[in-house]
């Protein structure tokens, strides 16, 4: 029995790819994407589904027959009265009525849960009334694997020419038109260039295109174009590209991708692998179609009538025109006169370009454009804002600057400890890696150790492990993604050095292997929340009670057993009774102070308590943090 793809029958039905999944969902039937495939008879299945939901069951024949529609009207009506009935008599009562047995605490928890979850539902409801927008696409992969000539391919079979006028500059992106709508390509390629965009908190990119070439198979760039995917939390899809070579194997290339704990979906994984070829044209339209039912299930939306929001996704000078930037807009309408800020710096939209080069009024989400009107030029990744006016425009760098020099200021003063910042531990922490060997053996010991280290409590996750020194661009993905570059038998250069102590990026290295391990064991302690357990130190007799005018009462005692501490805590007991329980506040050795006293010695032991007595047995402990 043949299988079909899930969006082609949803394609054929005329009904939408989520709509389709829901069904699938309701019938128990497992997917991994709308990719998947699904057995004939499942199809029909869904055809009747669909075609009873749009009323195309058969008439039934009128009869002489008392009519069951109107009957049922009736019943409805009755049943609608009902409900409204118990509505009203279930908010005429009192909160304590309606929840009886729940206390005062319980009721206002309760009533603030049913009021965070409307306003999310009001969001969602909102949220849906906005225009679906253009996703936003990045392409990445190793050196020669074919990005820039796929890019190339689509711009030339995808974009319509226009008559370039004013400024005819180059503009970072490029919208393509498809089948199924607009596709906007970021034409600055390289996983750098997307990193040190989202460094600066703006995650440009809806979805990221992996390409790797099908007679090379993964390679080290290739690896790190994933990390800095997956670090991004955007969805991926492979293209596999040169498949029109002789010499391509482009299940080599799955095979292999599952080795980086990337399964395709012809191996049972959910990554879509597409086989392309940049050159011929090949596969193509289906990377397209791919692209966009990825865009369709993560449901992208943008108010056009919304507060302007952008990012910059690179600017330069232009000897005659001046400074040129490249700005996505991702909210609201960008118009020519706008006032915009970026960062401590701002300007007036004087021109703008479409990607093709035509002059344009107005841009809307998902559209770059290439402005004209700033005085320096903004850097890539820095988030654009609109304001009402110049003053207003000057107000905001104002501020902007006064808490840049607050924060320096508070860089100047004490580092806070690892416990100030993670405070309370309730849930699994994560110790992100970047790894750098000088073999790939070294490099799978290393990880086959890393993976015995692990515990309930940390996980531990390598962004990347590659061959060789590590790169500016390691510093770049440890910066965003908080990770510690570890190096074994490789030596970084200055330059990376220098950009790591820029960005205050551990990056350290090490000859030896348990050495490493070792630093891993310190990161792992440094995740997990300290377990302390009291551990019994020694017992003193309280012989005499010494009365002092300044300390209070001194017990005058001799240790029976183990060993007391300045600063333990204390517990008195009287008979069979406990009396008292707190800290040992002092010890002293006839008129010395001492920090510890050992079995077998007289001392006197002063208690935060002036009630002590002779014949009193004194026990002392103290807390001691536990291995986990």
């Amino acid at each position: 029995m043949s299988k079909i793809r899930i969006y082609t029958i949803a394609k054929e039905l005329g009904i939408e790819n989520a709509e389709m999944l829901s069904i699938l969902d309701d019938l128990g039937i497992e997917y991994k994407s709308v990719s998947s495939t699904i057995e004939e008879d499942t199809v029909e299945l869904i055809k009747g589904i669909v075609a009873e939901g749009r009323g195309s069951a058969p008439a039934v024949a009128q009869t002489d027959q008392p009519q069951p529609e109107k009957q049922e009207e009736v019943n409805t009506d009755t049943v609608q009265n009902d409900q409204a009935k118990t509505e009203k008599s279930r908010v005429d009562q009192t909160p304590a009525q309606a929840d009886s047995g729940l206390s005062a605490e319980e009721l206002a928890e309760l009533a603030e849960l049913e009021a965070e979850e409307a306003a999310e539902q009001a969001a969602a409801a909102a949220r849906a009334e906005l225009p679906h927008r253009a996703p936003v696409v990045t392409i990445m992969g190793h050196v020669d694997h074919g990005k820039t000539s796929l890019l190339d391919y689509i711009r030339s079979s995808k974009v319509a020419a226009k008559e370039a006028g004013g400024i005819t500059q180059h503009v970072g992106a490029f919208e393509a038109k498809t089948s199924k709508g607009r596709v906007v390509f970021i034409d600055t390629p390289g996983h750098e260039a997307f990193t040190s965009i989202r460094a600066r908190g703006a995650n440009v990119a809806d979805i990221a295109v992996i390409v790797i070439a099908a007679d090379d198979s993964l390679m080290p760039q290739t690896r790190e174009a994933i990390a800095h995917a997956q670090a991004a939390k955007v969805p991926m899809l492979v293209a596999i590209n040169k498949v029109d070579l002789a010499q391509a194997d482009p299940e080599r290339v799955k095979a292999d991708l599952t080795t980086i704990n990337l399964v395709p979906e012809d191996y049972g994984g959910d990554v879509i692998t597409v086989p392309v070829s940049a050159r011929t044209g090949e596969g193509v339209e289906d990377l397209l179609e791919y692209i966009s039912l990825t865009a369709e299930l993560e449901d992208l939306r943008a108010d056009p009538k919304g507060e302007f929001g952008g990012v910059i996704i690179e600017s330069r000078v232009d000897k005659q025109a001046g400074v040129l930037a490249t700005v996505m807009v991702q909210e609201g309408t960008l118009k020519v006169g706008d006032f915009l800020v970026v960062g401590e710096n701002y300007g007036k939209v004087k021109a703008m370009t479409d990607s093709a080069g035509g002059r344009i009024k107005e841009a809307g989400p998902s559209t770059p454009v290439q402005i004209l009107g700033f005085s320096e030029s903004p850097s890539s990744g820095e988030l654009v804002s609109r304001t009402e006016n110049e003053h207003a425009a000057r107000e905001l760098i104002a501020g902007r600057e006064e808490k840049r020099r607050e924060e320096e200021e508070a860089r100047k003063k004490p580092k806070l400890s690892l416990d100030d910042i993670l405070g309370p531990l309730s849930e699994v922490q994560t110790v992100n890696l970047i790894l750098r060997a000088d073999t790939q053996g070294s490099l799978e010991a290393i990880q086959g150790i890393l993976a015995k280290k692990e515990t309930d409590d940390v996980k531990l996750n390598v962004l990347l492990a590659g061959i060789g020194a590590p790169t500016e661009g390691d510093v770049l993905l440890a910066s965003t993604a908080d990770a510690t570059i570890l190096c074994f038998s490789v030596v970084p250069s200055g330059a990376v050095k220098k950009a790591a102590e820029n960005k205050e990026i551990d990056l350290k290295s090490y000859r030896i292997i348990y050495e490493m391990i070792d630093e891993v064991d310190r990161l792992i302690k440094g995740n997990l929340e300290p377990v302390y357990e009291e551990q019994y130190l020694g017992r003193a007799e309280v012989r005499m009670v010494i009365r002092h005018p300044k300390t209070g009462n001194i017990a005058g005692s001799y240790i029976t057993d183990g060993m007391f501490k300045r600063g333990a805590k204390a517990m008195v007991t009287r008979g069979k009774e406990v009396v008292y329980e707190g800290n040992v506040v002092g010890l002293k050795r006839f008129k010395d102070d001492v920090r510890e006293v050992r079995q077998g010695l007289e001392c006197g032991i002063n208690l935060d308590w002036d009630e002590v007595q002779e014949g009193d047995i004194i026990e002392a402990s103290e807390m001691v943090e536990v291995e986990q």
